[in-house]
């Protein structure tokens, strides 16, 4: 809550297990899906599938979760937002106890566009390997290998690629105005952001 106030030193319990485990899944799963780049096809797919649970997981608990789960607690407008930045580069921003209006933002944004890389990446393993959860919705990309009159057996792409490479570019780009974001928090409210995701004080 802003403007909590809290004894100094103090620790107080704010995230819970499904936010912190699901939080590092999400970074692990990001991390072995990008730098795989799609190979080996299956360690890639998997993380995509981690991602993807991941995401439907924490969406349900914005609603059900505990008290700082929940996007009630975290999801403002964008007037608080911009505020909470112009005052957080002046090194003024107000102490939140959970996530602050721009986190809560960057929050929302992170969890849909991973939500569309996963759901983009499994439309094109469809699409063109007719596999995958999404193989009986998605129609199949025909495959020039047989092709007779090219001979280069190349694989037809799918326009769920092109999609599921700019989600993935963006996601990265998220990502690290997020790191930015809990550094310079971090700095200013003299606390350690990240290890209290792990910890959850």
């Amino acid at each position: 809550m802003p403007g909590q106030s809290v004894q100094a030193g103090a620790l107080i319990r704010v995230w819970d297990p499904v936010v912190r485990i699901g939080h590092w899944v999400l970074v692990a799963g990001f991390a072995i899906a990008y730098l795989t780049e799609g190979e080996p096809e299956w360690l890639h797919s998997w993380a995509g599938y981690a991602i993807a649970i991941t995401v439907a997981l924490r969406l349900a608990w914005g609603f059900v979760g505990p008290e700082h789960a929940r996007f009630a607690d975290f999801v403002t407008g964008p007037d608080r937002v911009i505020a909470y930045l112009k005052a957080l580069l002046s090194g003024k921003a107000e102490r939140h106890v959970g996530h602050s209006p721009a986190g809560g933002a960057m929050t929302v944004a992170l969890l849909l566009m991973l939500g569309v890389t996963a759901f983009s990446g499994m439309a094109t393993l469809a699409a063109e390997e007719g596999e995958g959860p999404l193989a009986g919705m998605v129609a199949r990309v025909e495959s020039a290998e047989h092709d007779a009159h090219d001979g280069h057996g190349e694989k037809a792409e799918s326009p769920w690629e092109e999609i599921h490479e700019t989600a993935a570019n963006l996601s990265l780009f998220l990502i690290l105005l997020h790191l930015g974001g809990v550094l310079l928090a971090s700095s200013v409210h003299r606390e350690n952001l990240a290890r209290a995701m792990i910890t959850g004080d």
